[in-house]
């Protein structure tokens, strides 16, 4: 097979990459995609580094060796881990990662305060405070822990009275903060940020990486010369480590909330 002719694998520990694959559908309309949620791991932000390193490296062999074109971190902690090791011992591979969409939250206004909400080992590593470093002299910016968030996610639970009572707990802190903007560091949480903002106000604006991610990844394949040239629709195939046989799981939430959500 070509290699323009191979799919792009887009990967996260579970459900939340699903945000980032529905921004490629839209930028890459004629690729195809395997997705592979890693639920029976998840979630990776309580984990240590080296466990989600492990991880993301186990998950990226088994994706070379099926033939893959490219592949997207869709997760914020494994990008923060995996994404430099990841690319030395492959150089020659395209590898796109996502990070917290923190510029443009920086310039949205003259030195806003802006809050990054992510999984507490994002916010641990070396990757995210570099990031800090970069914009944290034109704002104010609180990095701020979300734990338990994601399991919310995982469950398909994104609306609802449970939801709506543990993000008014979580929250609580950043309502006094006067806050301009809020950037969504973690791929899971676009899924629930009709709820967040209903918290926070609709004067405070809401960012995540998940454009930025697809269109660098759809200039990678421009660069190498490999976008598909196929006219009609690509296909997309959900692997769930969960149901490691079965391509499309009919049980997985993968399959079931994931692919209504691409068809919202």
């Amino acid at each position: 097979m070509k290699k323009e002719d191979l799919s792009v694998a887009v990967f996260d520990s579970g459900l939340g990459g699903v945000s980032v694959l529905k921004e490629l559908l839209r930028e890459l309309p004629n690729e195809n995609f395997i997705y592979y949620g890693d639920t029976a791991n998840a979630p990776y932000g309580v984990k240590n580094a080296d466990e989600v390193r492990a991880l993301t490296f186990s998950v990226y062999e088994k994706m070379r060796e099926r033939g893959i074109k490219a592949f997207v971190i869709a997760c914020n902690t494994a990008t923060s881990v995996s994404v430099a090791q990841l690319r030395e011992k492959y150089p020659e591979d395209i590898i796109v990662g996502v990070e917290p969409a923190l510029k443009p939250a920086v310039l949205c206004r003259e030195q806003p305060t802006v809050a990054v909400l992510a999984t507490p080992l994002t916010l641990k590593e070396e990757k995210f405070a570099s990031l800090l470093g970069r914009f944290s002299g034109n704002a104010k910016v609180i990095p701020f822990a979300c734990p338990g968030l994601v399991e919310f996610v995982e469950r398909g639970e994104v609306t609802g009275d449970g939801l709506q009572a543990f993000l008014e707990q979580l929250l609580e802190p950043l309502k006094r903060e006067k806050l301009d903007a809020v950037v969504l560091g973690c791929t899971h949480y676009p899924f629930v940020k009709e709820e967040i903002a209903k918290i926070l106000g609709a004067d405070v604006l809401i960012f995540d990486g998940s454009l930025g991610t697809a269109r660098e990844t759809k200039r990678r394949l421009e660069v190498s010369g490999i976008l598909s040239a196929r006219k009609e629709q690509g296909t997309v195939i959900f692997l769930d480590s969960s149901y490691p046989n079965i391509e499309n799981p009919e049980k997985s939430n993968l399959t079931r909330f994931g692919g209504d959500y691409l068809c919202k």
